[in-house]
């Protein structure tokens, strides 16, 4: 049974205390049966019960956070992959493709619908123009992937860090401000596996905020607002400009967001200047229907809105996407690439 989007956002949000609530520590022995699966399966696979997943003929970097929610991951492989053809690599994407409709795999076009591959995956296509496949298996997303470009050098793995169909050269883990919660595991906490005592091998930690929000070392990202343009050219392919984020100042706009935290977009909206109506929606919103009023003149929204918003839907609206970039720090992608070295 799927519960609804405000109980969901509710339960996510308690997750995120310092400690654990009274209903929180009533679900700690189901946390603890969890904890027990999640070390079974490893000491399995340690052990060579469990068969390792598929060595890809090119390198595979894993993206993922060890936490439920969104803490920057997309923006994070939209970077990676950006830095990467930088520095002459040829990178392709694979990922699950969460809420679309079937398992199967396939690959994403820029003229793809956000129902048919998910919208995290048609963003990244749409932002960095590299080849990406969907499939709940990944294995046979890399396969098909990497027939249909074989010029591809190196897998980028959208999420997936707990997925272990495929063998990683390298893996990146993302924490935002908000750590790790209550430290709990699922289903009393945020965390999909133990956060481990030293960082792992072959493993970078990057966080999404100001400073580290765990024990682990790792790099800062640099997130800021790439500036603002309109729906219809933002679907043209056109950049956005600070000056058109610029003149939105001194009159009121209601800024909407499917996010997993959608706070961090509006607070980043308020210290660019504007004066905004908050909007949240359940992270991965459909806009099956606009959520706003129709009178409404001006909506702010975020790429992982817009793909799924067609201009001829919105009316009289003036509907402004307000894309986010990640800055990686410097040597970042370097320290990478040295644990994709195969001999």
């Amino acid at each position: 049974m799927k519960l609804p989007a405000a109980w969901q956002q509710a339960l996510v949000a308690g997750w995120w205390q310092p400690h654990c609530t009274g209903w929180q520590r009533a679900l700690l022995p189901l946390a603890w049966l969890y904890g027990v699966a999640v070390f079974l399966r490893k000491l399995a696979l340690r052990k060579h019960l469990l068969a390792p997943g598929w060595r890809t003929p090119v390198p595979v970097v894993v993206v993922g956070n060890l936490v439920l929610g969104g803490a920057g991951k997309t923006p994070t492989v939209i970077a990676l992959v950006q830095a990467l053809q930088a520095a002459g690599r040829q990178p392709g994407v694979v990922s699950r493709g969460y809420g679309r409709a079937g398992d199967g795999v396939c690959e994403v076009s820029a003229q793809a619908r956000s129902e048919q591959v998910g919208d995290e995956p048609l963003l990244i296509q749409r932002r960095t123009g590299v080849p990406v496949w969907v499939g709940r298996d990944r294995a046979a997303a890399v396969r098909a992937l990497l027939q249909a470009q074989p010029q591809v050098d190196l897998i980028v793995c959208d999420d997936g860090l707990q997925h272990l169909a495929l063998q990683r050269d390298a893996q990146v883990i993302v924490f935002d401000e908000r750590g790790v919660g209550n430290g709990q595991l699922l289903p009393a906490g945020p965390l999909r596996e133990p956060l481990p005592a030293t960082v792992p091998a072959r493993t970078l930690v990057l966080y999404n905020a100001a400073a580290a929000s765990t024990p682990l070392p790792g790099a800062l990202v640099q997130r800021q607002l790439a500036g603002a343009l309109a729906l219809s050219d933002w679907w043209a392919g056109a950049a956005p400009t600070a000056a058109a984020l610029q003149a939105l100042r001194g009159r009121p706009v209601l800024a909407a967001a499917g996010l997993a935290h959608p706070a961090r977009f509006f607070n980043m909206l308020r210290a660019a200047g504007l004066q905004i109506a908050e909007l949240p929606l359940p992270d991965h919103h459909d806009y099956t229907t606009l959520p706003w009023p129709p009178a409404t003149a001006d909506v702010l929204v975020t790429e992982k809105d817009a793909v799924k918003i067609a201009p001829g839907r919105v009316g009289s609206a003036r509907v402004w996407v307000v894309p986010l970039d990640f800055a990686l720090p410097e040597g970042f992608v370097a320290n990478l690439l040295a644990h994709c070295t195969r001999p």
